[in-house]
């Protein structure tokens, strides 16, 4: 459609922190929608081992060129010092939603 539409996928280490960062990033029109589940199982390696944790999945719709400011917010408001923070390309979508994405996210 000739606009660059993403699905960023975070995770963090609480639902509160989970709930703050989605709610930051709609108010501030990095993201036109934020999904939140609350409790996702993540096994990981981290620092030299296999970890196991429950965190909170962020699912954020948003557009490539707001990618990289939307990732510095997070990295600001995030608990971890590697945060997940990955961006997916929405190759397709029904117009009506996309083009309600393109006008809530900032240009």
């Amino acid at each position: 459609m000739g606009r660059d539409f993403i699905v960023v996928l975070i995770t963090t280490g609480s639902y509160e922190e989970a709930l703050k960062i989605a709610r930051t990033l709609v108010e501030e029109k990095f993201a036109a929608c934020v999904n939140v589940i609350p409790e996702v199982s993540s096994f990981y390696w981290w620092e030299g081992k296999v970890q196991e944790d429950k965190e909170a999945m962020l699912i954020v719709k948003t557009t490539a060129s707001a990618f990289p400011a939307l990732e510095k917010r997070v990295r600001e408001l995030h608990s971890y010092t590697v945060p997940e923070i990955i961006a997916l390309t929405i190759k397709e979508g029904f117009k009506g939603y996309l083009d309600w994405l393109a006008d809530s996210v900032l240009k």
